[in-house]
């Protein structure tokens, strides 16, 4: 006999990118630099200092992280103005219980994360997609006709955008703002990873209560074993979200890792500029190879393979290289990695 399991999530299949031994893996957008020496000691004595207590549960409410994220964001935000969970995923998926559910909707543009219509599924959100152009641009025009067309609960924007790694035009967001009734979600988890003058998100919050900003240290900090995520928005979001998280969902050792991580800052995000390098580097060889590539602002390239990309993806992992599918016919992603990780994906995809 078959589970009684819902029937709006029969026949899904569960998200994850290929976990493959080989010996260059750049398919799911992590750090490839080692944390550093330094930052390790650091991490390892904040984690001993709580081992002791670990009979007690946790700050619930991680006060002290939270002030520091606030303190790393700037912009003039308070303890008050930052949540954390585990991972973004963990924050976005707050968000859909405290403002979605049966009866309401979540509307996005893909390509996008495709763990968003995945969270609307898992809370019974409604997910409507907006899509997007064919070159995978999002006009204001665009955006508020969906917007005034659905009228959704939530509005899921990612900027840069994965997996095309485009930054938002900030038009876009503002406009959506003003057209949406309800809650507008900026993903900014490759945010540290824009090339100069790219504003975020996080400029216009003050005096917008319905706009929330989330963030990861999985990317630039190289924190993606840690699972951390957070988000920016005024009081009454993050009072509302405590509504639905679990109790004691951060874990004493979470949180004293993060705040090692975030006190560390300056050499876990010495590795962006070098990561930046190397995205760059990926899109002018590309192009001078005749691909086509999407500009990107995060810390992978998307790229036309010329061609049926799963024998193309499956021809790289043959030579030891492991990038993503991310389900674009005749498109590859492929994650900014090392200069040596960079030279075999190139050889690998000459």
């Amino acid at each position: 006999m078959s589970l009684p399991i819902r029937d709006d999530l029969r026949g899904l299949t569960p998200y994850g990118a290929p976990q493959l031994d080989v010996p260059v893996r750049l398919n799911t957008n992590e750090n490839s630099y080692p944390v550093p020496e330094a930052v390790v000691e650091a991490i390892g004595k904040a984690l001993q200092a709580e081992l002791r207590d670990l009979n007690r549960y946790p700050d619930r409410d991680a006060v002290a992280l939270r002030a520091d994220l606030a303190d790393y964001l700037g912009h003039g935000l308070q303890t008050e103005n930052v949540w954390a969970a585990n991972g973004s995923n963990e924050v976005q998926q707050q968000l859909l219980q405290a403002f979605g559910g049966p009866g309401r909707t979540a509307l996005g543009f893909t390509p996008a994360y495709s763990m968003h219509p995945l969270l609307a599924t898992g809370t019974g959100t409604r997910w409507v997609d907006g899509y997007r152009a064919e070159d995978f641009g999002l006009s204001v025009e665009h955006a508020v006709a969906q917007v005034e067309k659905h009228r959704p609960d939530l509005v899921f924007l990612c900027s840069p955008n994965n997996p095309t790694g485009t930054a938002l035009d900030p038009a876009v967001a503002a406009a959506v703002l003003d057209a949406a009734p309800g809650i507008v979600v900026v993903d900014e988890a490759y945010a540290e990873f824009a090339r100069p003058g790219t504003p975020s998100a996080l400029s216009v919050l003050p005096g917008h209560q319905r706009l929330v900003v989330t963030r990861t240290m999985s990317k630039a900090f190289g924190f993606a074993g840690g699972r951390l995520g957070y988000l920016a928005a005024d009081p009454a979001v993050i009072d509302a979200v405590q509504l639905v998280r679990l109790p004691y969902h951060l874990s004493a050792l979470t949180q004293a890792a993060a705040r090692a991580a975030l006190a560390h800052r300056e050499a876990l995000l010495a590795t962006v500029e070098a990561i930046k390098e190397q995205r760059d580097r990926i899109v002018e060889v590309l192009r001078s190879r005749g691909r086509r590539v999407a500009d990107s602002d995060a810390n992978f390239v998307l790229y036309e393979v010329g061609g049926d990309q799963k024998i193309a993806w499956r021809a790289l992992l043959d030579r030891g290289v492991l990038v993503r599918d991310v389900g674009l016919a005749g498109w590859l992603r492929v994650t900014a990695g090392t200069p040596d990780e960079t030279d075999a994906f190139l050889e690998a995809q000459a």
